[in-house]
């Protein structure tokens, strides 16, 4: 029977291994792929059968992407900053108002608290694009179209919900009595959240700074819609600069979204324990 057993285990784990292989492979071949046609000449890129082995691989696509001599890097260079900016305000507003939100949910008993609760939650049940025209329609009102402001409020939209849920779970989980001994000790309220919740709650944070970052960083429609001046695009929309009526440079597209893929791939390896953490234990409650 032990011997049954152990055989079913070492099964088990072989076939979980071969599971994460397979999510593994599936993740990155698309990344590898991408850089392997960036090293190809505009010739190579098309040929069929695809080399999966490029024979004279070169770096000219990066170097003219990240090289502010170049027009065309110019212009890669502007819309990674556009992008870049965006996406930090996007982050920290949404880290400032999803903190003390999800707080407020989390110890605070006033009427209305869960309904409130799944009101912000029901915005997520909708697709993105159904919103698109009534939010275009109302930032044309603030005079807020083919600006930055309509981007970053719109993302918090977005952001938000699942922000305050996954962190609300998450105060849910610190035993309120650690605050209350801080209290005691004569903390104000506002003290014993800045030094003993902020601490513990941390990888929450961390996992929604991540979430909003990445939703911000990858974000088309709205950013296509709502910007109309060149110089204010984001990266997603200006990968449309490697498009033309005719033809397609492939290389130098592959080379920017490779670009585009790695600062978001960097930050959540630097950062994937802290976003699993969050998950584990800021979603255990509702």
């Amino acid at each position: 029977m032990a011997h049954n057993t152990r055989f079913r285990i070492t099964r088990w784990h072989v076939m979980s291994w071969v599971f994460l292989t397979m999510l593994l492979l599936f993740a990155v071949a698309p990344m590898v792929w991408m850089f392997i046609t960036s090293v190809k000449t505009q010739f190579a890129a098309l040929k069929y059968p695809p080399e999966f082995i490029p024979q004279n691989p070169n770096l000219d696509q990066y170097k003219r992407l990240l090289s502010p001599q170049s027009e065309i890097g110019g212009q890669f260079l502007r819309y990674m900053l556009n992008s870049i900016w965006v996406s930090t305000a996007t982050t920290v507003f949404g880290v400032a108002v999803a903190v003390p939100a999800a707080y407020a949910f989390a110890r605070f008993k006033f009427p209305g608290r869960q309904a409130l609760f799944f009101a912000v939650l029901f915005r997520n049940m909708f697709p993105a694009v159904v919103f698109l025209m009534p939010l275009f329609i109302m930032m044309r009102w603030l005079g807020l179209v083919n600006t930055y402001s309509s981007l970053i409020i719109t993302y918090l939209t977005f952001g938000l919900p699942l922000s305050i849920w996954l962190l609300k779970g998450f105060y849910e989980n610190i035993p309120v009595e650690l605050e209350q001994a801080a209290r005691i000790d004569g903390c104000t309220r506002w003290q014993a959240f800045y030094m003993i919740v902020m601490p513990l709650s941390s990888p929450g944070i961390i996992a929604t700074a991540i979430y909003s970052f990445i939703t911000a960083w990858n974000e088309y429609v709205y950013a296509l819609t709502f910007l109309n001046d060149d110089q204010k695009l984001t990266l997603p929309v200006g990968l449309q600069r490697f498009f033309s009526e005719y033809a397609t440079n492939w290389p130098g597209l592959m080379a920017a979204s490779f670009i585009m893929s790695v600062p978001v791939v960097v930050m959540f390896l630097i950062l994937q324990k802290h976003f699993v953490r969050a998950l584990t234990e800021g979603a255990v409650k509702s």
